[in-house]
């Protein structure tokens, strides 16, 4: 026994596991990133599992899409491979005189890559299980299309490493690999370079896979095999620069759908690019690696300091020419949003709603009027959101649109409102016969995260210097594009529009008005997007008789006149709205500081707060022109139960809950804050509101469908029969009573 383990301790693939535990941990992160991403454990509200677990290829699953991970995880795997050869072959030596030197190494080092991909298949076919429904005949065909890309693409990695690589691409890539002698001169020879200690091996895998002692080399000239040794060092190169090109070149063309790899498998070979420039740092530098590291950050920095790229974003139809850049500061605001202003804003939406009601009831009634406020929420908000106006517009027979005179809110609850308004809006108009068809709330469910993902890997992280034009004007492509695109895209050219084409039917009171928000990261003001004036809204109505207001949110039509305001992509209103901290970019507006906009849920995830002002503001003209008014609040969350409950029974919770609270509990905050605003609302108009919550109630409250832009197929229909449950019965019972009320 104590032979076997000795046998055991020095079999070759057992030193090589120990090895890499024991040196350049760093490399082993890689793995260890993926594990915690297939777990659950990292960037589980991102969905990130997802892109792994389920790839998407032209909006769907299938051999193909499998295929092309697998395949893109066996380009993983081979600079997993190539990279920790280069770093550890002078521990190894003896290898080089072996005719196969590279393939045994592979063989040998297969131990995490094996347990990886056994790991891997368990999770994602439990996943394909439970979560997408898939059945057996299906998840089989999957798992075998995951293979064959990784067979596929496994036997041309060898192929090239022991034909093509022999003769053709050693003249271009041998400077390349080989330190360079400039750089050696500046770097002199340092004595922690040297790291002896090659390590002892009896038995090894043969590349006939069959079990070998290795004592028969243990004599071979340490120079020797390092000279052997260093022929496969251009491999790297080559296949870094390979997965980087091939990269690029999908990113420049991201707008063709057919070379749009599934995100999981761009993610895959934007981690071998990294590992392998791991790896060449390390072998180029040796012990001066952190000083490597240091001055990579530092040129990156500089290179931002100077605009030579830039990390944020931009809203897409703004003119960004700097002579029309306006100042952004308080006394700018205080010259813009004025009393007399306020006021004139103020008048101008009490006209609109004097149009409404003209369209809304005979001059002899007073109707029902309706303001929406929708919740944050990523895709899981925009599904409920346009599940629940489509079911209640339809139980009402179309009064719950004819009804509603603005529409509010945070995210992605906005994106599904924006939606449902547009369809009707074209229904209106002629151009669609059947608002209610169910591709609509199938176009709203469809994955927005995989274009995010992919073309943060292809392109953000890659080549942030892509350009586009748009109206005229140049723009970055990145992310936020491909966000843009791709919601344009399943919503059917709905959302493909500037604001100001729905100028018009919005001033006449046809459809809702939109108030779409943001908020302004510089200081926290609210950016407010509205094709009408909205003065009335960015500040609280007690401050007009101050001298210095307190003006908490800015008209972004009122500040960018010059900038063609109203040319702004309806999409890239919603982005802004929607933009979740790294999962979309940040946009920076052209003003002086720039203004930078992120999600509109870090002021209001519920939209309630500008709906109550509106309410508050425009409270004299309801009193005298409407029956009853309607504050529907459209929540992914349940009112009372917004986050689980957590105590400090650990002493990683003991340390992290304070730091963390803000940031763990910040919608709770809000949702139990607006409690306060609900209860004096009715007060604005004689007590004739009525507070309407609708909420998603998942069957298992364990279970409830992930915060992110990708929902799997157990989760639509958790969110499709949410309408179902007893309390939201009950609650759009109410709603439709209400809405078929007229007064004299």
């Amino acid at each position: 026994m104590r032979k076997l383990i000795r046998n055991l301790y020095f079999f070759l693939p057992v030193q090589l596991l120990l090895l890499h535990f024991r040196r350049y941990q760093l490399l082993l992160i890689f793995w260890l990133v993926l594990v915690l991403i297939f777990t659950g454990n990292l960037a589980a509200h991102f969905g990130a599992s997802t892109l792994f677990l389920y790839p998407e290829y032209m909006d769907e699953i299938s051999f193909l899409s499998m295929s092309m991970l697998g395949g893109a995880f066996c380009v993983f795997m081979m600079m997993w491979h190539i990279t920790t050869f280069i770093i550890h072959s002078k521990r190894i030596p003896y290898l080089g005189a072996y005719r196969h030197a590279f393939l045994i190494y592979c063989l040998n080092n297969s131990i995490i890559p094996l347990l990886f991909l056994i790991f891997y298949s368990v999770v994602s076919v439990r996943h394909q299980w439970h979560e997408e429904q898939m059945n057996i005949n299906n998840i089989i065909a999957l798992q075998s299309g995951f293979y064959t890309g990784f067979a596929g693409v496994l036997l041309i990695s060898f192929a090239y490493f022991f034909r093509v690589s022999r003769d053709f691409f050693k003249s271009t890539f041998q400077k390349i690999t080989k330190p360079v002698k400039k750089l050696r001169k500046i770097i002199k020879h340092d004595s922690l370079d040297k790291d002896s200690g090659t390590i002892v091996v009896k038995f090894y895998i043969s590349s006939k896979f069959t079990i070998l002692a290795a004592d028969e080399h243990a004599d071979a000239e340490p120079e020797v095999m390092a000279t052997v040794l260093q022929r496969h060092h251009r491999n790297i190169a080559f296949a870094t620069i390979f997965a980087y090109v091939l990269l690029l070149i999908v990113g420049i063309y991201i707008d063709i759908p057919y070379l749009r790899l599934p995100a999981g498998a761009g993610f895959l070979l934007l981690f071998a690019i990294v590992m392998g420039l791991s790896g060449a740092l390390k072998y180029f530098l040796k012990s001066w690696e952190t000083i490597g590291w240091i001055a990579f950050v530092v040129v990156l920095s500089v290179m931002v300091r100077f605009q030579m790229f830039d990390l944020r974003s931009i809203a897409y139809g703004l003119d960004y020419h700097k002579s029309l850049e306006q100042v952004y500061h308080y006394s700018t605001l205080r010259s813009l949003f004025t009393k007399v202003r306020y006021n004139s804003d103020k008048t101008m939406e009490e006209a609109r709603l004097n149009r409404w009601k003209t369209h809304s009831a005979a001059d002899t009634t007073k109707p029902v009027m309706v303001v929406i406020s929708v919740s944050g929420g990523g895709s899981r908000s925009a599904y409920w959101t346009f599940r629940v106006l489509q079911h209640v517009d339809s139980l009402s027979g179309g009064k719950l649109f004819k009804n509603t005179v603005m529409i509010t809110g945070a995210s992605g609850g906005m994106i599904g409102a924006t939606y449902w308004r547009n369809i009707h809006d074209a229904h209106k108009m002629g151009l669609l016969q059947n608002p209610y068809a169910p591709k609509y709330q199938q176009n709203v469910g469809k994955d927005l995260l995989n274009a995010i993902i992919f073309s943060l890997a292809s392109i953000d992280l890659i080549s942030p210097f892509n350009k586009i034009t748009t109206a005229g004007y140049k723009y970055t492509k990145d992310r936020g594009y491909a966000f843009e695109r791709e919601l344009a895209r399943i919503t059917e050219g709905m959302l493909d529009h500037p604001i100001s084409y729905y100028s018009s039917r919005e001033d006449s009171g046809l459809i809702p008005q939109l108030i779409i928000n943001g908020t302004i990261i510089n200081d926290g003001r609210k950016l407010m997007i509205c094709n009408q004036p909205i003065a009335y809204l960015t500040q609280p109505e007690y401050s007009l008789r101050l001298p210095s207001p307190p003006i908490d949110a800015v008209d972004y039509c009122a500040f960018f006149p010059e900038q063609n305001a109203k040319q702004l992509l309806l999409t890239s209103a919603l982005r802004m709205n929607a933009t979740f901290p790294y999962v979309l970019p940040v946009v920076r507006l052209p003003s002086q500081p720039r203004m930078n906009i992120m999600d509109a849920g870090l002021r209001d995830n519920f939209g309630v707060q500008v709906a109550s002002r509106y309410l508050h503001v425009l409270r004299d003209w309801q009193n005298k022109n409407v029956g009853e008014t309607i504050l529907l609040e459209i929540r992914d969350t349940r009112e009372n139960d917004v986050t689980g409950n957590t105590d400090q029974s650990s002493l990683a919770n003991m340390i992290a809950d304070p730091l963390f609270v803000i940031q763990n509990k910040w919608e709770a905050f809000q949702s139990y804050g607006y409690n306060y605003i609900k209860d004096f609302a009715p007060a604005y108009v004689d007590n004739k509101l009525h507070v309407i919550t609708l909420q998603y109630i998942p069957r298992e409250f364990k279970k409830t469908a992930t915060l992110n832009f990708h929902l799997t197929r157990q989760e639509k229909e958790d969110l499709y029969e949410s309408i179902n449950q007893s309390y939201n019965e009950a609650e759009i019972k109410r709603l439709v009573n209400l809405l078929n009320k007229q007064k004299q």
